[in-house]
């Protein structure tokens, strides 16, 4: 970069102290200060004019001091454009036009010479462009504006080993802005859309900035915000907000559509006091790491620091943090979008993101694992926290990463494994009950008794017959008379096995439990009776051209139907359907026979019902097989070969009124003609039976009661809440400390016995964090379930003490490093498909606490913050508490008519 300095002034050659022209051209051309040293990057070299230094050479060669060769003084003016702004012409080539020397060589030509007057010294530093090294003989010139007025440039060179940071400190310079400002610097592409210059320690090179190119220098905004590169985008803040001045660190971040799970999680975030104070103290601008394969190139800590500092400038009532949720959805693309998800899933992402954008290490090494081998665990412990601090050391390091000891033990040859490993945060189990409660509806064998809804208490791991026995309980029916079915839009959706597991049941279905005829005995005169499936169908005009053709569409709730063997045929059928259905179907009257008797005799004559299609036929076989998609009617009540007489021997006649008529089908209520074949002798099953009855409209509108058909009535037992005794936070921090047996999925490869073995494993917690999160898992996984456990967990507020927990040896002098402080509680709200997310928080100015919902703030006491919502704990280190704020933060701020009017935890709404 060509600049003017004391060399740029006219000097008269220093004759005395020339040397002799051997020794000059020595130094000039030759040895280590010579033009034919190699050249090293970021080293100073200079141009001279190739025709001066032809006749310097001429001169020196001549060996005549006083010869007409004397080449006065350095002369480069055909270099420039102009002798005001001192700009090179361009195309100048080397070997032509100039010739280049190193700085000592040049300073010895100015001494022994001197340089014309007014000119200044074309200084160019040597970079390395695409592996070769060269000298910059050609700057960059970059037009600086300032956002506030892109209509006015400054023109500035650059070489393309200067950084970025020395473009912004010029910038700075050029437009007055204090360098204690915040400022930051974009570029506009050759496409016309402006980018981020995030990273000010690399090159012009590395930038790839080129001559000509705008770069915007944009200042932040007294509330923290920034308005952007495009000049047209301007500060959204209402007039109201920007005269607004509050408490700093009150501020409500806006739902933008089901988004309340990362603010809960940026607001518990934003009050951890020292990761707060970072960011706003700017430490983070030096530790970005922008070239972090396993970071976000510093995008995300930028975002988070953004979001703080307008959150804690006190200009803000609520902001929106969609730059940052636009973030997190680029380099994580599960939080695309706008579905619900788990404030700690979201929580354990930007703490890795912050922890990898923010590493101090540039360069990973290689760390290689080790075991215990035998070793006093104060030596491995130390040796594994060193390792790990070798490939991570961030503020989020400092902050939240505590050591678990791991101890993995063989249960065939007793090999014992000791690890120590670094962790973030505590996800403890809550202690699980082993009893499921199950809503049921109980359907008796007796007609006038309408069905009961009943709440059952089973053991989690039961089994089907299980069920049958707590509502045995309840009714004073025999679990042995019962079948347990999965009802779904107005079929059999499962009817179960009693050796089934109740975990193939889920809390959203329909379950229903049927009162069937107990079984007889097996014997030469006894008889057992057949349980068939009932659907109910009603006949509709379908929509179609053709009027003749008639649709069948289910309605009501199905039966399980017990029918005496010896009573198995369509008219007996009928009848006792008819009798089943008598609490909501009335049966015709004498005046509805006699109405029906004219059009029955001229129809009936010629339209006699079929076999298999109405009541009078029959059937041969009613032998029960697998009922259902996906499984059978109970075993206990599969009938043998039917023996009773065949269908030439069943009584035929046509029925004068008919309420409904009866049909074969399959599981899913339509005709399978696949399972049964007609001919003039009756009709032959060849699997399960299922009957539909079928009404016509005008008959189902008279005759049957839709409101009565409906009704059920609850049992006492639905008034029974089972209450779960709360359980205190150091109960499940002793739960996460248990010996567990691995799973089969996840075996430990014993190196002793050369294969995978399910060994025991025990987690112990060795050194703890400043700031302890501790994760409650509420919710459960499953092959066949999903639940969310709404347990109350018993949380101290102060006080909570680790020192019964951790097994490294203990500072007993420093109690305080083992006692932990309350200062943030992420809640959830409702159950797995829908929820919603707030947030206590203590402010870490005022000690005062919030309730964080969205854009809601307002001031709570702390005899509002536990709850059965509570899903994220996060605790501070006592000493930690001290060292940043001497006087006490925590205690019980004085009730006021704010505090009155915050939600009670049980009422809060679900979006």
């Amino acid at each position: 970069m060509a600049e003017v300095s004391a060399a740029a002034l006219y000097r008269q050659p220093q004759c005395k102290a020339m040397p002799g022209l051997d020794s000059q051209r020595r130094q000039i051309e030759n040895g280590e200060t010579g033009r034919e040293r190699p050249l090293q990057v970021g080293e100073s070299w200079f141009l001279v004019e190739q025709h001066w230094y032809k006749q310097w050479e001429l001169h020196v060669q001549g060996r005549d001091q006083d010869s007409r060769t004397f080449p006065g003084y350095i002369n480069n003016a055909e270099f420039f454009e102009d002798q005001v702004n001192w700009h090179l012409k361009k195309g100048l080539l080397e070997g032509e036009d100039y010739v280049l020397l190193p700085a000592a060589a040049w300073h010895h030509l100015v001494n022994w010479y001197g340089l014309e007057h007014g000119q200044p010294p074309i200084e160019h530093k040597v970079v390395e462009l695409h592996s070769i090294w060269k000298v910059d003989v050609y700057p960059v010139e970059l037009l600086l504006v300032k956002h506030s007025d892109m209509d006015t440039p400054h023109t500035a060179q650059f070489s393309h080993t200067d950084s970025v940071d020395l473009v912004l400190c010029t910038a700075q310079e050029q437009f007055l802005v204090s360098p204690q400002e915040e400022t930051r610097l974009w570029i506009k592409n050759a496409e016309g859309f402006f980018e981020r210059l995030c990273n000010t320690h690399i090159t012009v090179l590395d930038a790839a900035l080129k001559s000509g190119q705008l770069v915007i220098m944009e200042t932040q905004n007294r509330d923290g915000t920034w308005t952007g590169a495009q000049p047209q985008v301007m500060n959204s803040a209402s007039e109201e907000d920007q005269e607004f001045h509050g408490q700093p660190g009150i501020c409500g971040l806006t739902n933008l559509g089901n988004t309340c799970f990362m603010n809960s999680a940026l607001q518990c975030l934003s009050n951890v006091p020292q990761l707060t104070e970072y960011f706003l103290k700017n430490c983070y601008l030096e530790e970005l790491n922008f070239c972090n394969p396993l970071g976000m190139k510093g995008e995300i800590a930028e975002a988070y620091a953004d979001l703080v500092k307008q959150a804690w400038s006190g200009r803000h009532r609520s902001i929106v943090p969609n730059v940052f949720k636009t973030k997190v959805g680029h380099f994580a693309s599960q939080f695309l979008g706008y579905q619900q998800h788990d404030s700690q899933e979201l929580l354990s992402f930007l703490l890795d993101g912050l922890h990898e954008d923010l590493n101090r290490i540039k360069k990973k090494e290689y760390v290689e694992l080790c075991d215990a081998a035998g070793r006093p665990d104060q030596e491995v412990a130390q040796e594994a926290w060193q390792n790990h601090k070798r490939r991570n050391d961030s503020v989020i390091v400092d902050t939240f990463h505590g050591l678990f000891k791991s101890t993995l033990v063989c249960p065939d040859c007793g090999n014992v494994s000791v690890t120590f490993d670094p962790f973030c945060y505590l996800s403890v189990p809550l202690p699980v009950s082993h009893k499921r409660v199950m809503e049921v509806f109980f359907v008796s064998m007796d007609p006038r008794r309408k069905p009961e809804q009943h709440r059952l208490v089973v053991p989690k791991k039961g089994k089907i017959s299980d069920l049958c026995v707590a509502l045995a309980k309840h009714t004073g029916v025999s679990p042995e008379r019962m079948m347990v079915a999965d009802v779904f839009s107005h079929r059999f959706y499962k009817i179960y096995q009693l050796e089934e597991s109740l975990s193939s049941i889920l809390d959203r279905d329909d379950i229903f439990i049927y009162e069937v005829s107990g079984r007889a005995a097996i014997g030469e005169n006894s008889r057992e009776d057949v349980v068939l499936p009932i659907y109910l169908r009603e006949r509709t005009p379908a929509q179609d051209y053709n009027s003749s053709y008639y649709g069948l569409m289910l309605f009501g709730h199905p039966l399980l139907v017990s029918v005496p063997r010896d009573r198995l045929s369509w008219d007996a059928l009928y009848h006792i359907l008819l009798y089943r259905l008598s609490r909501y179907v009335t049966r015709p009257s004498s005046d509805d026979e006699d109405d029906g008797d004219e059009k029955a005799d001229t129809e009936d004559k010629d339209n006699i019902p079929k076999p298999g299609h109405m009541a009078g036929s029959s059937s041969q076989d009613f032998g029960m097989e697998q009922a259902g998609p996906s499984s059978g009617v109970a075993g206990g009540h599969r009938a043998p070969v039917d023996s009773s007489p065949g269908p030439s021997h069943w009584p035929q006649r046509a029925w004068r009124k008919q309420l409904f008529t009866l049909q074969t089908v399959n599981s899913n209520g339509t005709s399978d003609r696949s399972t049964f074949n007609e001919d003039t002798h009756g009709v032959s099953f060849s699997s399960q039976p299922y009957i539909a009855i079928d009404w016509e409209p005008e008959m189902k509108k008279r005759y049957y009661d839709e409101v009565e058909a409906e009704g059920y009535v609850k049992h006492d037992c639905v008034g029974y809440v089972l209450k779960k005794a709360p359980v205190r936070l150091q109960e499940c921090i002793e739960l996460f400390t248990t010996v567990e047996t691995l799973e089969k999925e996840n075996p430990w490869y014993c190196p002793t016995c050369k294969k995978h073995q399910l060994a025991t494993k025990k987690l112990d917690l060795w050194t703890l964090p400043e700031t302890l999160i501790i994760h409650l898992k509420r919710f459960s996984y499953t092959k066949f379930s999903r639940e969310k456990l709404d347990t109350l967990v018993e949380f101290p507020i102060r006080d909570l003490d680790f020192s019964e927990f951790v097994i490294k040896p203990q500072n007993e002098s420093a109690p305080e490093l083992y006692k932990y402080d309350l200062i943030a509680v992420s809640n959830h709200y409702g159950g797995l498909r829908d929820g919603h997310y707030t947030t206590f928080a203590c402010n870490k100015d005022s000690g005062q606490w919030h309730y964080f919902d969205d854009n809601s703030v307002s001031p709570v006491t702390e005899n509002q913050l536990e709850s059965k919502a509570a899903y994220v704990l996060f605790y501070q280190r006592q000493d930690v508490a001290r060292r940043l704020q001497p006087q006490p933060t925590l205690s019980e701020p004085p009730a006021s008519p704010a505090c009155s009017s915050a939600p009670s935890p049980e009422s809060m709404d679900v979006n």
